[in-house]
């Protein structure tokens, strides 16, 4: 099982990668160690496998309709799913306690709740915000206020 610190680095990496160009491929592959390597190249000592990347920001956000992992007490209870490295997670839950909005959090990485649930909404990345309902990959503040008044 990769160590958090690979993640970390893994979203550096991809940031960094971004800005080579919306072509730019990332590669995968394990040294003889067991630790997981990325980067823009095959590379020749060991097999490689070609990497699909998705990033939330706050420009990519998605909203719909998923069954909650649990029972949802309230239409508006508010919860996120989050990892400590996670400058958007960090923005997002700043806007809650800005807002007095109630709000549950679960770190993906740290909290046993956070990776259960976490797998049985299929996530691919941080934060997703449940609103009820409704799931927002990512986060932006207009885009949860209308989630939020529409629940």
């Amino acid at each position: 099982m990769p160590r958090p610190v690979s993640l970390r680095w893994l979203c550096t990496a991809l940031l960094g990668f971004a800005a080579i160009g919306a072509n730019a491929e990332i590669y995968k592959w394990v040294d003889e160690n067991g630790e997981a390597h990325f980067g823009d190249r095959e590379t020749t000592e060991h097999a490689a496998e070609k990497v699909d990347v998705k990033i939330n920001t706050i420009d990519s956000v998605t909203v719909q309709k998923t069954p909650a992992p649990a029972p949802v007490a309230a239409k508006k209870d508010v919860v996120l799913y989050t990892a400590e490295w996670c400058s958007v997670c960090r923005k997002a839950r700043a806007y809650m306690k800005e807002n007095k909005i109630p709000f549950k959090e679960y770190d993906v990485e740290k909290s046993d709740k956070g990776r259960r649930d976490f797998k049985k909404l299929k996530g691919d990345g941080v934060p997703i915000i449940l609103v009820g309902d409704q799931r927002m990959d990512g986060f932006s503040p207009g885009n949860f206020d209308s989630l939020y008044r529409r629940n």
